[in-house]
């Protein structure tokens, strides 16, 4: 990598930043750090993060209204920290727009390779905007999905998602015409099972759509919902 990734890391405890900063440093990352979701939030906002990583439990704005407010103006990935490893704050953290999940307490080596592994998928860090020859590409009327540099056009212009965005829409566009239930969204593009709360899908489908319809309706109008089952990606005929 030619520039230094920037990341921020957002925890309360000073102990877990501290700790987390020189294993992210010794990657040759670029860490700042913020200790509340006010100052996080801030800092989200007014820089250009590739990266952040995001404590769920915090004093004043918690984690998940900082994901929240942040998925509202921009695509950065984040990974959400929690001391709690249950069902419903992972299906809150999912909702929120976070795209992976580490529960407390954890490897700061895991959190290490968490981090290079969604930098990799990120469709908006500037290291896989490659000037090869690719070769992964689904090419639709309105919307291009290069799947070597993660990287979604619609109508020539460039579409910012987030890792999970990206791979929900990926997933859906390998099968055109296929339906696709919740369920099996669920297990596929956030490698996670639970059962009654299919939320995470709903919003993270509305996000899409919201994002291709700001350029091109058409691209917006191939996500498709089919009543009572899921969702499938009709391939439109220009």
């Amino acid at each position: 990598m030619s520039d230094e990734a920037k990341i921020l890391v957002v925890d309360d405890e000073e102990r877990i930043r501290r700790l987390l900063k020189m294993y992210l440093e010794r990657e040759k990352y670029d860490v700042d750090d913020a200790e509340n979701g006010e100052k996080a939030l801030k800092m989200a906002l007014e820089e250009d993060y590739d990266l952040i990583v995001l404590d769920l439990m915090m004093p004043g704005i918690d984690g998940i209204e900082v994901c929240e407010e942040i998925r509202k103006h921009k695509a950065t990935p984040i990974i959400m920290l929690t001391a709690k490893g249950e069902e419903a704050n992972r299906v809150q953290g999912f909702e929120a727009g976070t795209d992976d999940y580490i529960v407390k307490p954890f490897s700061p080596r895991e959190v290490v390779l968490r981090v290079k592994a969604l930098l990799r998928r990120s469709s908006s860090t500037k290291f896989l905007q490659t000037e090869t020859t690719t070769k992964d590409v689904l090419v639709f009327p309105y919307l291009t999905i290069d799947n070597d540099a993660h990287r979604v056009t619609a109508d020539g212009k460039l579409i910012n998602l987030t890792p999970k965005e990206y791979e929900l829409l990926h997933y859906l566009a390998q099968a055109p015409d296929k339906v696709f239930a919740r369920e099996q969204l669920l297990k596929d593009v956030w490698n996670y099972e639970f059962f009654g709360d299919l939320r995470t899908v709903d919003t993270h489908i509305k996000r899409l759509r919201e994002k291709l319809n700001k350029v091109t309706p058409e691209a917006a109008n191939m996500i498709s919902t089919v009543w009572g089952v899921g969702y499938k990606f009709e391939a439109v005929k220009e």
